[in-house]
């Protein structure tokens, strides 16, 4: 089976470490932190061989050239974003598969937070890694896209078996909760997942990753189409309530 570890990075983000022991295979996903990578695989024993960006900003790709650098790895990026992202070998979109050893990764457009961005779904290991397009209880800023195409994106996201592990990007699960609550304060699934978050923050433990079953039934942003939601937020509209719950969030 594939392994995954999971360590933090900078100020909130979660560095991962994907590696097939079939193969010695060993990919990081996005690179916030050259340093805390290359000392994260030495620990571990693993042998770094490929990079997969999820998006150009800084906190996912800034580290590629400095681990390419010590491994010699292949970086492997969003074609809709290569110019902007170091050290690129292979630009992949939508429909693409991606493999480590033996286990593919089918490549999903995810754009919306920035317009390249893409996610990784290992559909065999029940895994997608989604940058900064869905978090735990929220979803990336808007800073590129707009709400139907980062809608649409979510929808691909939503699609994906219920089982599957969504490895996001930053600890923002705390921060997400209390706005969940604010927007959605009927919903007792959600009630519960945010106080187990909160507990879990409080000693400092990780909430990611975070199954999309739960998700689904409790995140505002995967649930814009929702009529008590959209009563609430957005008049009947998907993208309208997606519009209104990120335009909120901004400023709560």
């Amino acid at each position: 089976m594939l392994e995954v570890h999971q360590f933090p990075c900078l100020d909130d983000n979660y560095g991962y470490l994907l590696h097939d022991p079939a193969s010695g295979e060993t990919a990081c996903i996005d690179t916030p932190d050259a340093e805390a990578y290359l000392r994260a695989a030495a620990h571990r024993g693993w042998q770094i061989t490929q990079i997969w960006n999820t998006h150009w900003h800084g906190d996912h790709a800034g580290g590629n050239e400095a681990i390419k650098a010590a491994t010699g790895c292949t970086v492997i990026a969003p074609a809709g974003e290569a110019d902007k992202i170091p050290a690129v070998d292979r630009a992949v979109a939508h429909g693409d598969v991606v493999c480590l050893g033996d286990w593919e990764a089918d490549v999903i457009d995810v754009s919306g937070h920035t317009n390249g961005h893409i996610a990784y779904h290992l559909p065999e290991a029940s895994m997608a890694f989604v940058g900064d397009s869905l978090f735990a209880l929220g979803c990336g800023r808007m800073f590129e896209g707009k709400p139907a195409q980062f809608w649409a994106s979510l929808g691909r996201l939503k699609a994906l078996p219920p089982q599957t592990m969504i490895y996001c990007a930053h600890e923002y699960t705390a921060s997400n909760a209390r706005f969940a609550v604010h927007a959605d304060p009927d919903n007792a699934a959600l009630a519960s997942y945010a106080a187990e978050v909160f507990q879990l923050r409080e000693h400092g433990k990780p909430t990611v990753p975070a199954p999309l079953a739960r998700e689904l039934a409790t995140n505002p942003f995967l649930r814009a189409d929702d009529p008590a939601l959209q009563a609430r937020w957005g008049g009947g509209d998907a993208v309208q309530t997606f519009a209104a719950l990120r335009e909120a969030k901004n400023t709560f």
